[in-house]
């Protein structure tokens, strides 16, 4: 390695490191569920984004043995080529299906989905409008897409509206939002973004990552929650290793949607398929979320008894609705000194700051799932109160 290029990584390592910005990789012992062993001590898990529990699921697991057995490990080509099977073909009529929409698109990964969405819809002579607080992978998408960007204040449709008024009249205008956003965990208001996409001829796209399996009667996301369908939001992405447990993630739409990712969209054209045996296993999970009444009202009264213990202990956080509820702490080196607290005492909840967040807005980001215990948050909530009496402010 060259000396100048030694010093340029040194140098952002140590800026990292002075901010209080450091991450490290933990390592995972056992499958996914709230009782794990990382980096070799046991712990009882609020970080996951299995909110359902399926990722261990015996069910899904088997599918994904006996297909193992049939298709072996690698796609082995992109979807254009032989790597698209029976496999993806069954799960990508099944996604359809339960979102209500035409067709369905698979996609390695949700970064990858969304990169091809905006860059297939909106190029340098369009609009595209992006709530603040959108997720990563839909700003980075805007950004390559080189299509000129309006952000409005978060989940504010009065400011939408004032930058559709405000924006030049040429190309197309492209909103774009999360259905779930994953740091607050608040659900966007899509009936009005609906309503404002109606009267300016814009198109609605919706990263419903956090949304769909959780919300909603069958677990049709935040557009069910709403009462929304294909011609309020024809534009619907979502992912496979949040609620359903597995990997990967698909666009829902038209038939012309879906072909037009087909025939131009590099992200799907360039990249191997996902391996045959896990679209086997999410056709197992999509098939369990459909019915899982019992699990989503088990989860529903856990974010109520989380919060009702959370409003004791005088701690900010958003109604209980999602899966995900921060706790705003505010100051980063405390967030950070009370996860640590909560690690030693065998809780793993990870501290969100900055620039993940704005700074003063550090928070502890707990997420519940269907497999957790009423127990388990009981002792989530007595271990936050002595993290939090022994971190001063």
């Amino acid at each position: 390695m060259s000396k100048s290029l030694q010093a340029f990584l040194q140098a952002r390592l140590d800026g990292v490191r002075t901010d209080r910005r450091w991450r490290r990789l933990r390592t995972l012992d056992g499958p996914q569920q709230p009782e794990q062993v990382i980096d070799g001590q046991p712990v009882v898990a609020f970080c996951s984004n299995d909110y359902l529990g399926l990722a261990a699921d015996p069910a899904v697991v088997a599918a994904a043995r006996e297909a193992l057995d049939r298709y072996g490990v690698g796609a082995g080509a992109a979807h254009l080529i032989n790597g698209h099977t029976r496999a993806h073909v069954e799960l990508e009529q099944a996604l359809a299906r339960f979102t209500g929409r035409e067709r369905a698109l698979l996609f390695s990964t949700g970064y990858m989905a969304n990169l091809a969405l905006v860059q297939t819809l909106a190029g340098r002579h369009d609009t595209v409008f992006e709530d603040r607080w959108n997720h990563a992978s839909l700003i980075d998408a805007v950004r390559l897409a080189g299509a000129r960007s309006q952000r409005y204040r978060h989940a504010d449709p009065g400011h939408l509206r004032e930058r559709l008024e405000q924006a030049p009249d040429r190309g197309h205008r492209l909103i774009v939002t999360d259905g779930v956003f994953s740091m607050d965990g608040d659900i966007a208001p899509l009936p009005e973004l609906a309503a404002l996409a109606r009267e300016f001829d814009a198109w609605l796209m919706v990263d419903d990552a956090h949304g769909l399996s959780v919300l909603g009667a069958t677990g049709g996301g935040s557009c069910q929650h709403h009462g929304l369908g294909a011609d309020d939001v024809p534009i619907l992405m979502g992912t496979l290793g949040k609620g359903f447990g597995t990997a990967g993630a698909f666009v829902a739409g038209s038939e012309a949607l879906i072909e037009a990712l087909i025939q131009t969209a590099r992200p799907y054209i360039y990249t191997t398929a996902m391996p045959a045996a896990l679209a086997a296993a999410t056709l197992a999970s999509v098939r369990i979320a459909e019915a899982a009444e019992d699990r989503r009202a088990h989860l529903q009264g856990l974010l109520q008894r989380l919060g009702a213990g959370l409003d004791r202990l005088g701690l900010q956080h958003p109604p209980p609705v999602t899966p995900i509820q921060p706790v705003h702490i505010g100051d980063t080196r405390r967030a950070s000194a009370v996860a640590e607290r909560l690690l030693a005492a065998g809780f793993l909840v990870p501290a969100i700051r900055p620039p993940t967040v704005p700074e003063g807005q550090a928070r502890l980001r707990i997420t519940l799932s269907a497999a957790h215990t009423e127990a388990q948050v009981d002792a989530l909530l007595r271990a936050l109160e002595q993290a939090l009496e022994q971190v001063s402010p």
